[in-house]
Parts: structure tokens; sequence; C-alpha cells
């Protein structure tokens, strides 16, 4: 029997690998010869299953076979596994694809120690080269090597075959939250290197200017060294010298091997430039590992950054400086391919959060691909690496079970030894979810001997307590906090560990609400530094409506600003038909599935920005640098002043040298008009030149004062003339209007609404099925009373409209009285429907993107405008979204100039769609949702804020409705 399938990995967590070799930090990537391509393909029922004669097709590898085109489609949960089995065990029928390709051993490799490298399978890989067993590997998120030179001859052809065995025991340490997949997902690639290299490399680059860099030498086959080698390196071409001390001391030791060797070179970089997420300066490092006659034998580069991480009490210091950790929790995605992602996915990623006032990733739940670490030294990120250990569904009983204790501490280690000399990461993480126990404590225990230099961080050990010493974690690192407790904690006098909140603000459909009330805490209170909000993707697959596959590859092109194309949609747990599934939890990201940002990165980007307007004063503007490290001189700016009047006047703006931390006074740009109306300062401030994540003139954030507050004029009503129109019903009758204004206390819920029970508890109120009941309908001249009963099961709702003719329209006059039985509800305002042909809003108020009570401090007020059709948020189950907050005025106009306009009694939320409630309620994909051809105009007096109760807190109490009574008007003009 195979001894490879002899083991039965699948079923022994014991086994972490066989004939694999050990994990380093030497990147062979760049002189290898690629495997990547199509390869022989046959997807098996179980390992063991001997593969068929006839039944080959092809694969393209790097890639999952559930998205391609096979009869094992993704499946999303989010704790539950998706089998029955409990750990250590896999189901017997375990999808298993076998991978064949026919490889050309270059001629020239001949003499030279060859090494095969597949970078990810998921879960357990078997390798074979023409039939002879070679080796094998679990963690389907770190790369595995073996030495083929044994195996293959140079100048000839060889078969090898790599199996893939979907589930195992490891699933139950990889039950993250993301789509179930199976396949090789990374690249797979053949290098060679002389009989003499370098096994492994560490880099310590400190801000002092210190460096330190220690290689281990290897001899192919695990022979004995040969004499007379040494080790030479060159920073930015400048080479570096030996470590005497070290070279005398490793020559006095006797334990020192004949297999083993060590070396170092060391040096002091005079006027280093350091390293940080601002200004991420990196340097060129060359290390030659050369034969005693002086020619080389390896080679491999690194860019260097000069940087320190250290606690100092309960701050989390880089360099020395106390930094805001604004940070989002990433996973590897793609649409198309899954957990594929090419090197320029990855950049746009990064370049994107850059470009939204984010520094920093928490690599969730696993080792990310080895390119992001490159981007993130160079992009500037500060990283949390995290070990690919996840065991949610049965994470008590496995954090101190023995028999997993090699995969633990196999897991974090390979991802500290393969990690360890990117300067962008700062914090290991040893994994998500899995409870606390010794296995994490055995894998904490050799991080910190092996790397003293970095802090580790773990949620689950946290959660035991946010002072405790004793734990494995360096870091307090909740997950969704409430902001209260997190401020009370720091003031409590006990705390002892900075506070970093490893996810929070739970992104999920329309979301992220008080993010700002977060941010403001976080910066007023010492002892809080930030977080990781909760995630970047929606995790849409794209799939064929017609028969509910996988686009895959095939899909490129069909999808443009977060909608996907005619015949296609988003799909999220259970639309591949998997019996056990957590639905759209799977859709929680502050990114659609093809990178368009969601409104809610706006907020965070205000929230971030590196220039604040401070104050304002009758003598000018105070203006503050809230970086750490840089001053002002990348950014340019310009001011903008917005008028009621509808004018929006600009003007350059010089910003002031100042030094991060610093503040100073501005003059105003403007003389305010002295017409009394409200008015509001914005800087726009952009990228002066082109930074390597932005070109020039890239809006960077615009922060806002308002200057004058707003003065509404009441509209003067008519002496006489036509009376306002209302039928038996109640209903104003107005030519533009498809359907009256009425009273609404629905929203479409939110998944925050769902899944955190507010839709149950209004559904259970009967505010998604209210009957409207006429009162009275009382005519006083030329105005109308209308009074009406809204009946639900919790009581009665009193609503008045008073509907009086004005110049030029009608003024609408509204009361609603709120039984208490009906404290909380979505919304309390008005809801009327347009005849089709206006499709242009116009407004003053905040924006031009979606904004909501809770969820506004991004969306300046201004004079914006854009069509109808542009106003809906498309989150991936369709909910209430769409809104503007804070909305004065604002019209709705026909391409030939005829409309409505509409004037508010004060700032209100509003929000203009093709869809009423009911229609969003209804729908569980965008493709099922059938535009109407007029407008649906909310105008509310009151609207709930969003609040993250999807994960996380609910809506804050300032942000609810509360009963009792609620008054609000505005006027209808004809345009």
């Amino acid at each position: 029997m195979d001894p490879l399938l002899a083991l039965r990995p699948w079923r022994a967590p014991e086994v972490t690998s066989w004939g694999r070799l050990p994990m380093n930090a030497v990147d062979r990537r760049r002189d290898a010869l690629s495997l990547d391509g199509a390869w022989r393909f046959q997807l098996l029922p179980a390992p063991g299953a001997p593969p068929a004669d006839d039944a080959w097709s092809t694969a393209h590898v790097p890639g999952a076979w559930t998205l391609q085109d096979t009869d094992d489609r993704p499946h999303y949960t989010n704790v539950r596994m998706p089998f029955a089995e409990y750990p250590p065990h896999a189901p017997a029928t375990n999808p298993t694809g076998i991978y064949e390709r026919t490889v050309a051993i270059p001629a020239d490799w001949s003499g030279r120690r060859i090494v095969l490298q597949a970078g990810a399978a998921e879960s357990v890989l078997l390798v074979h080269v023409d039939g002879r067993p070679v080796g094998l590997s679990k963690d389907s998120h770190l790369a595995a090597e073996f030495d083929l030179t044994e195996v293959v001859r140079p100048g000839e052809r060889a078969v090898v075959r790599l199996t893939v065995v979907k589930w195992s025991d490891a699933s139950h340490i990889e039950d993250q939250d993301q789509w179930w997949h199976g396949g090789i997902t990374r690249s797979v690639l053949l290098y060679a290197t002389d009989p003499l290299y370098l096994a492994d490399v560490t880099v310590r680059a400190h801000h002092d200017g210190t460096l330190r860099v220690d290689c281990l030498v290897r001899q192919a086959g695990g022979g004995a060294l040969p004499g007379g080698w040494y080790v030479g390196a060159e920073l930015d071409g400048t080479p570096l010298a030996q470590d005497e001390e070290f070279d005398r001391a490793r020559t006095e030791d006797e334990r020192v091997s004949d297999f083993l060797g060590e070396a170092r070179v060391s040096a002091v970089v005079p006027e280093v430039r350091t390293w940080n997420a601002e200004t991420p300066e990196l340097y060129g490092l060359t290390v030659r590992l050369h034969r005693a006659d002086g020619t080389t034998a390896d080679v491999c580069a690194y860019r260097v950054g000069f940087r320190d991480v250290v606690i100092a009490g309960r701050d989390l210091l880089v360099n020395g400086e106390r930094v805001f950790i604004r940070g989002v929790n990433r996973h590897d995605f793609h649409p198309l391919t899954g957990r594929t992602v090419s090197y320029d996915d990855m950049r746009a990623d990064l370049v994107l959060l850059k470009r939204f006032g984010f520094n920093a990733l928490r690599t969730s739940h696993y080792p990310n691909d080895p390119s992001l670490y490159d981007l993130a030294d160079e992009l500037g990120f500060y990283v949390v690496d995290e070990a690919d250990l996840e065991s949610h569904d049965h994470a008590h009983e496995i954090a101190d079970d023995p028999r997993y204790l090699n995969a633990f501490v196999d897991r974090v280690s390979r991802m500290v030894l393969r990690d360890k000399n990117h300067p962008s990461v700062i914090v290991w993480s040893l994994g998500n979810e899995s409870d606390y126990g010794a296995n994490h404590d055995a894998a904490a225990g050799w991080v910190r001997r092996h790397d003293p230099t970095r802090p580790v961080q773990y949620e689950g050990a946290a959660k035991r307590g946010w002072v405790d010493p004793e734990v494995a974690s360096d870091i307090a690192c909740p997950m969704y906090a409430p902001i209260e407790d997190c401020v009370a904690h720091a003031l409590s006098g006990e705390q002892t560990k900075p506070l970093i909140q490893c996810e929070y603000s739970h992104a999920m459909g329309n979301s992220n609400g008080s993010l700002a009330d977060h941010w403001a805490a976080i910066e007023s209170t010492p002892g809080l530094q930030g977080g990781f909000i909760w995630e970047f993707w929606d995790h849409g697959i794209l799939q064929r409506v017609s028969d509910g596959r996988p686009a895959g590859r095939a899909g490129a092109g069909l999808y443009d600003n977060g909608v996907a194309a005619p015949g296609y949609r988003w799909a999220y747990g259970g639309d591949f038909g998997e019996p056990v599934h957590d639905g759209a939890f799977v859709a929680d990201g502050v990114v659609f599935p093809d990178r368009t940002p969601k409104p809610a990165l706006y907020e965070h980007r205000e929230i971030a920005a590196p220039v604040r307007i401070r104050c304002y004063r009758h003598e000018g503007i105070v203006l503050a640098n809230h970086q750490h490290f840089r001053g002002l001189t990348w950014l340019a700016a310009s001011w903008e002043l917005a008028l009621a009047d509808g004018r929006t006047l600009t003007a350059p703006a010089e910003l002031p040298d100042l030094r991060p931390g610093e503040t100073a006074a501005v003059p105003l740009p403007f003389t305010l008009p002295q017409d009394g109306g409200e008015a509001w300062l914005t800087l726009r401030v952009t990228t002066a030149e082109d930074e390597p994540w932005a070109p020039r003139g890239t809006e960077v954030c615009a922060p806002q004062v308002r200057l004058r507050a707003a003065v509404v004029p009441e509209p003067r009503p008519v002496a006489a003339g036509r009376p306002v129109e209302v039928d038996d019903d109640g209903l104003l009758v107005h030519p533009l209007l498809a359907a009256a204004p009425v009273l609404s206390l629905w929203r479409a819920p939110t998944d925050n609404d769902e899944l955190g029970g507010i839709a149950r508890r209004w559904r259970t109120w009967g505010l998604d099925s209210l009957v409207r009941k006429v009162v009275s309908v009382h005519r006083e001249g030329a105005a109308v009373t209308v009074l009406c009963e809204y009946l639900g099961t919790a009581g009665v709702v009193r609503h008045r409209q008073e509907f009086t003719p004005v110049e030029g329209g009608v003024r609408v006059a509204e009361c609603a009285e709120l039984p208490d039985g009906f404290a909380d509800v979505a919304r309390v305002g008005s809801v009327f429907e347009t005849v089709p042909g206006p499709d242009l809003l116009d407004w003053f108020g905040q924006g031009p993107w979606e904004s909501y009570p809770d969820r506004s401090t991004g969306a300046p007020v201004g004079h914006h405008s854009l069509p109808v059709d542009e106003l809906f948020t498309p989150y991936l189950r369709p909910q209430e979204s769409g809104g503007r907050h804070g909305v004065r005025r604002f019209s709705l106009s026909a391409p030939d100039g005829t409309g409505l306009a509409v004037v508010l009694d004060e700032p209100r939320q509003v929000s203009v769609t093709r869809h009423r409630a009911e229609d969003l309620t209804a729908a569980a994909h965008h493709d099922e949702l059938v535009p109407r051809s007029g407008c649906v105009v909310h105008i509310d007096a009151a609207h709930r804020g969003l609040g993250t109760a999807s994960c996380g807190p609910d809506t804050s109490p300032e942000y609810r409705i509360p009963p009792g009574v609620h008054r609000w008007s505005w006027t209808l003009r004809v345009l």
C-alpha cells in the first residue's frame, strides 16, 4: 500500500507532515520554474479511490476545483462544521482531487538540489513523482516544500502528482468564517539551488540603525559542510562587516555542528531612514553565500525596514511613538477564483485601503499570500499576522487536546519562520476563536523564545481577562466590545495592556453605525489604540442564475460598481444548495465583491483624516496634523464654501508646516455674505505629488466646519387660490405624485436589524403591515386637515397631516403620536411616489454618498446631484439603503427641467430610490428586484441608526426612536 495513504493523514492530527522541508524566510520565487497552468485532473469521491483512465479533465492551478465547474460546489458556514463528524474525524464522502503534470527537468540543474514548492492546498496534500511517494503536508494557507533531488533526473521528464484531500482532522482547526473550497489555491513551482545553500536568514533592523543578519547554511542531503564557506551582505550596495564576536564565539562553541552552519553580519546605519506605516522607508539587502574559493553558491534579497515594536505599559509603540491602529480584517478572496489572488489583486486591495485611511491589516484568519507582505512593507501597513488556526465549532475540546498540540505549534511556528523579516509584521496572532488552552500556551512559548522582538496576541486568551498577565496575549484584543466598556476599562486604573480590538464595527450590509463615536472615544481616551473593522470583503461569488454554478474565470468583466451583470448574481451561503449554511453572513465587508467601496469607507476616510479642522474662530480656522510621523508637505488643499443660496465658492489653500500633533490657525479664506444663510466650509485635501498608492490630486479627506447656522423661513401662505385637493381617503392629489404621502414606520430590514432581532420585534408589532384608517378629513378654506390611525398589533399610531396652499405649492405639516408599545421603531416619516420622468436628484445636505444618523461624518454638507438610479446602494441582500442624512431641500427633475422641489423644516433623513420597502424586504438577491418607473421618496422626521447588531453592539440609544409625539413639515412645489 502507498505509505502516504497508509498514514491515513486525513484523520491523524498528530501527523502534520511527512518528508516536508523546514519552513524558512528565503524567497525562491523569482528564479523558479512555474508549474502554474493546466493540469490533468480527476475528482474522486474519497482518498484511496483509484482514478479512472477515461475520467481525466483539466483544472487550472492555482485554483479551487469548487470554482472550476465540478460537482463539488463552494460551501459557506461561519461556526458550524459542514459535516457532522467529531474531531479528528472526516466524513467518508470526502472529495479528493488528483492533479498530474509532466514536467521537463532542466538539464542545467544537474548536480543541483531540486525542490518542489506547493503554495497552498486545502486541506491535505500528498506528493508523488513518477509513482514514488515524496511527502505530505497539512495547513491550507502555507507553502510546503519537498526535496526532489533523488527522484528526478535533470534533462528528463517526470510525472508530478499532487493529491489533495478536502476534509481532514485539519478541517476542524480551519473552521474560519469563509467559503469552504478544495484544491491547490496558490502557485506551484520548482527551483534548484547549489548543494551548499542558505537554509534560512533572519534580519533584525532597529530604528536606531543597528542591523543584524543571521544566516543558517546547509549542504544538500544533510551532508557535512565543505570547509572555508563564508557569508557576505550588502545594504543598498554597501558591504556589511562580518560579526567577528559572533564568529569567535561560534568557533569556541564545541556544540557547533559540521552539518549546520551559522553566520552573522551586522552594521550600524548612520542617519537611518526608519520604517513606519506613514513613511515606509525600505533598504535593499543582498545576502551571498560564498564557497571557499570566493565563488557564489547562493544569494537572496530582502527589503529591510528599520523599526521597533514594543509595549510600554498600556501603549503599543512603533519607533517609540504611540500609534493608532486603523485596521481592517482581510481574507484572500476573489469573486471568480476564491482564495486564489494575484499580485495585482492584492496591490489593488492595499491601494484602496490606503486611500481610505487604513494603516493596519489583520490577516484573518491565516497567513495570507506571501506577496501581500511585500506590498504591506512597500505601501505602509502594520500587520497582525495570524496563524491558520480556528476551531470555532469544537473550540473548547481542541484547545487542550494533545492530539492537536503538534498542529498548533507547527502552524504558528511556520508562519513566524516565513514572515519574520517583514517590517510590516508588528504582532503575531495565535489564531482565532479557538477557546484557550495548553496548545495555545505551547505555541506562544515557541514564538516568544524564537522572536522576542514582537508582541503576541490572541483573542481567546484576552477573553479570559483584559489585565491577566498570565495569559498568552500581550495585547487586550477583544471582539465587538461596546465602546463604553472599553472606555470604562481604560479609566478604571486597572488596565495593564494596550486595548486594540481584533474585530469591531461589523460591516454586514448597511452597517458600521457609530464608527465616528467609536473613534472619538479612542482618540480622547489614553489606553485605547484602535482596532480592526470586520472585514474588507463581501465574499460574494459570481454565480450564473441559469444553472446555479459559479462563473469561475469565465466571469471576468461580468460585474461593475458592485453589481453583477444580467443573468448573474453575487452568491452567498445557501445559494449553492448547501444544506447547512449561514446565509449572507459571508457578505460583511467594506467593499463589494468587485472591490467597489461601500459608503462606510468614506466614513472611515474622514475619521482617519491626517488633517483636521480643530475649530472655527472669528479670526480664522485652526488646523491640526493628526499623523504620527509625517508632516503635511505631501498634501495639497483647496477651500470650498457651500452657501444656502445654492452657490459653492472655491479658493486655494496653503497648508501650514505642521509636525505630527501640532496645530496652527489660518485665516478664513472667504468673507461671508450678509444674507444670514447657512454656510459650510470644507477643506479638500489631496496628494500633492504621486504617492505609491495614489496619483497626484487624489482626495485624502475633506474636513468640514459650519460657519453659520441655518435660518429656515416659513413659506408664505396664499391669501386666496386653489384649495389643496385631497380625496375621500384623505390622500393628497397632485399631478406629479403617483402615490400620496402617508405615514411610514417600516424599513426593509438591514442585516443588523434581522440578525440583531430588531426586525422580528417590528414584525411582531405589525410595522410591516399597518392598517391605515381615516378618522376625519376637515376642510377649512383652502387648507385640509386629515386625521388617521395606523393599527398595529402593539397599538395605534395617530397621524395628522395639515395641507396648506403656499406660494408655488403646498405645505405639509405632520404629527405622529407613537404609543409606548412602539418604542424603537425603524423610522417616523412620510413616503410618497412620483410619476415617471423626474430622474435627477439635486439636494442641499450631506452627501454625495449614502449616510445615516449614526454614519454621517464622512458625508460633507453641500450641493449634490446624482441620477436616481445611482442613489441606491446594492448591498448583497437587498435592504434599506440609499438614504441621505441632513437634507435641507431637494428637487427631482426630468431632462426637460420639469419636476418637483421639496423644502424641509430642518435637516432630515431622505431617500429616493426605485424600490418600495416591501420590494426590498421580499427579495433575496438583486436579480429579483424590478425597479419602479417612478421614484419612491422617504422624508423621515426620525430614522433609527444602523448600529452593528449583526455581530456586535446594537444601535446606540441616542440613535433610536422613542415613543411619543414626532412633528415634521415640508413644502412641495412644482418646478
